[in-house]
């Protein structure tokens, strides 16, 4: 009823965890079953390890949250020797979310990374470009198809592509790395924000800016995947504020694959198995006996 395979990774149930907000995995494992989850995301990851950004680095926001972690990581190595093994005795496909600050870097990324254990890498694209400037690699289309390339040409493992939502046009980003050999496409990541603290007159963030998350970022992520998955014929995984099944139902009628489960877990630890416990009761309530009945089944003929 549940089961999916996205380009080539099968899963129990379409939702993930969406990468940077359910750790390496095993630090949810004693609240909730690991078995049971679609996939796990792990948290970005770069060749390197880092100690990320300096300062605070999360705010609540009215709907949501702000978070600039500034990818802290201990370095695919240590991923490799210390977690990935850790994450061996699971019954639920690990993909690795990557970052690099140049084409190569994600290049010899995807090289270590391909490895038994590994289903698939998602490609975190809204990371700097320090060869050009520091602009991202996701708002620059020729910067993103190249990593792509990159990628393909030292993997044969599954390639999603995390998109951000800061562009002028989301659905030419899409195109453009699905003709660069991306096998499926993930999205949104967070969009840019900021808070400032009245009292001090100073950000709130140590890097003044930083990524929002949650419900109030939904219905963009929304429009985004509707948009993107009339677009491509690459599997697409939504994400952005899904807090319950209704809301993950929404993105499977836009035209997702697959979702992805974020900052709800950090005020419910079981909110992947939550959400998915509800797709399977929302299609049982409906007569329907499999999730991909769904997915881009929206009405949005305009009369």
């Amino acid at each position: 009823m549940l089961a999916v395979n996205i380009a080539g990774i099968k899963m129990k149930t379409p939702v993930m965890t969406a990468s940077g907000t359910f750790g390496f995995g095993p630090e949810y494992s004693e609240f909730v079953d690991l078995n049971r989850l679609g996939a796990i995301v792990v948290k970005g990851t770069t060749l390197l390890s880092r100690t990320g950004n300096f300062g605070r680095r999360i705010a609540e926001t009215p709907a949501g949250m702000l978070n600039s972690i500034g990818l802290e990581n201990p370095g695919a190595d240590e991923f490799l020797t210390m977690t990935l093994p850790k994450l061996a005795k699971y019954d639920v496909p690990i993909i690795v979310n990557i970052s690099g600050n140049t084409v190569e870097e994600y290049g010899k990324m995807a090289t270590k990374l391909s490895v038994s254990g590994v289903a698939g890498l998602e490609l975190n694209i809204s990371c700097p470009n320090v060869k050009q400037g520091g602009i991202a690699f996701g708002t620059d289309p020729a910067s993103a198809a190249a990593v792509v390339c990159e990628v393909k040409k030292n993997t044969s493992i599954p390639v999603i592509v995390k998109l951000s939502p800061n562009v002028t046009d989301i659905v030419a980003m899409a195109k453009t790395v699905e003709e660069a050999g991306a096998d499926a496409v993930s999205l949104i990541n967070t969009l840019l924000g900021m808070a400032i603290d009245t009292a001090s007159w100073r950000p709130v963030l140590g890097n003044i800016v930083g990524g929002l998350s949650g419900p109030a970022v939904k219905p963009v992520a929304l429009r985004m995947v509707w948009q993107v998955a009339k677009a491509v014929k690459v599997p697409v995984i939504g994400m952005g504020g899904i807090m319950t099944a209704q809301d993950a139902v929404e993105f499977l009628l836009a035209g997702a694959s697959a979702v992805a489960v974020g900052t709800a877990n950090f005020v419910n630890p079981y909110a992947s198995v939550d959400v998915a416990e509800g797709i399977k009761d929302y299609l049982r309530v409906r007569g329907l006996s499999d999730v991909r009945q769904l997915v881009g089944r929206v009405n949005d003929n305009i009369v």
